[in-house]
């Protein structure tokens, strides 16, 4: 048995690890655009990445660096290194040889505008600014951000029967450009538990179907999605089933943060599939209906347009039914099995549930006993005014 207690500290909470953000004029406003994470001693890393094919520079120079330990990364803000073939990659061998000494075998990650080269000069003389002996996880996590419109962390303490504990947490950025394959988002895990790469590894795989697989706010996929899980084992404890439920409760809460902070929504609707032939035919129908951009739209007019989450359902592809299908807006039933229950009352009472912050739609195929939520939002002008001016 073990206890997962919510703490504060992000990724500052596991011992060894410090963090900080800092300004290199990179955003106009002077804002924090720079940050680092480090540990004391190194970590084995485990990691995830976009499915895009025209993966970012800091992906493909990761990758470049086969197995290996780290105890250092350096995120900036404001150009995400994409579409800068080779010449991107040197620019970030550049940066990382003007590391200090204590750091090994440094990652880069980056986030901002595609196709525009590294401001090397100013992140160079950034990372100068860089104290390691900060424990500052929530101006790293300001320091990420883009178009979000608020900081993103969390962190547990894991209490064992043994009475030995470790700790897990995270800090994250994204709020568009998200799409189940995975978000457009950077996230960064750091836990002092005493897991093996390989653990980690499957943990995070296994972790992420449901939780940044499993989020939408526009269907696009980006050049940058990354999670970084960085292990450094200085609790000595661990326990695999205590450290796969954390990590997963840390995972599932940045992304539905991610849901709510969509840019421009207003709404973090679950999109509950049950009933279907299987699990991934669940999946597909969930996910289809968080990315449907006519359920967005009627999710922000707040109109309970049922036949649209039918018709939806119907198009992803997957084994359904008139005669079998059930929906309903929270405990309210408006379709049953060929049944329309969307009388001018039900429709008032869909339309109060539509009103609140989180909802869950629900959609029972009638099939067999595949079940997935997927996690969506509404999308409305704001969506449209944020992205038609992103690179001014």
């Amino acid at each position: 048995m073990y206890n997962i207690v919510y703490s504060q500290g992000g990724v500052c909470l596991s011992d060894g690890f410090f963090a900080d953000g800092i300004s290199a004029g990179l955003k106009k406003d002077g804002a924090n655009d720079m940050a680092f994470i480090y540990s004391d001693v190194e970590c084995v890393v485990a990691s995830v990445f976009t499915t895009n094919k025209m993966c970012a520079a800091p992906i493909r120079h990761f990758r470049s660096m086969g197995d290996f330990k780290s105890n250092f990364i350096v995120i900036n803000s404001k150009n995400a290194n994409a579409m800068t073939g080779e010449a991107g990659v040197e620019d970030i061998k550049e940066v990382l040889s003007t590391c200090k000494d204590s750091v090994k075998n440094p990652i880069m990650s980056s986030t901002g505008v595609i196709g525009v080269r590294l401001p090397k000069a100013k992140i160079i003389e950034g990372m100068k600014l860089f104290d390691l002996s900060k424990k500052d996880s929530n101006s790293a996590s300001k320091a990420i951000m883009t178009t979000d419109t608020f900081a993103k962390e969390i962190a547990f303490n894991v209490k064992l029967d043994d009475g030995s504990s470790f700790n897990i947490g995270a800090i994250a950025k994204g709020a568009g450009m998200i799409n189940p394959a995975m978000a457009t988002m950077l996230c960064f895990i750091t836990t002092d538990a005493k897991v093996s790469k390989s653990d980690m590894q499957e943990a995070l795989d296994e972790a992420v179907k449901t939780t940044f697989n499993a989020i939408s706010v526009d269907g696009d996929t980006s050049t940058n999605d990354t999670v970084l899980l960085l292990a450094n084992s200085k609790s000595g404890a661990y326990d695999k089933a205590a450290f796969a439920e954390a990590l997963f409760k840390v995972m599932h809460f940045l992304a539905l943060e991610m849901v709510r902070d969509g840019e421009g929504a207003t709404k973090l609707v679950t999109y509950k599939v049950t009933g279907a032939k299987d699990d991934k035919e669940a999946e597909i129908a969930a996910k289809a209906l968080s990315d449907s951009l006519l359920v967005k739209t009627a999710l922000f007019g707040e109109d309970p347009n049922w036949g649209r989450i039918a018709s939806t359902i119907g198009a992803s592809g997957v084994e359904a039914y008139e005669d079998k299908l059930k929906i309903s807006f929270d405990n309210l039933c408006v379709y049953d099995k060929g049944n329309i229950y969307f009388d001018a009352e039900m429709e008032k009472k869909c339309a109060v549930v539509m009103q609140h912050q989180k909802f869950t739609i629900s959609c029972d195929l009638g099939i067999g006993n595949g079940s997935f939520k997927a996690y969506g939002c509404d999308l409305g002008h704001e969506y449209v005014k944020i992205n038609a001016d992103y690179r001014t």
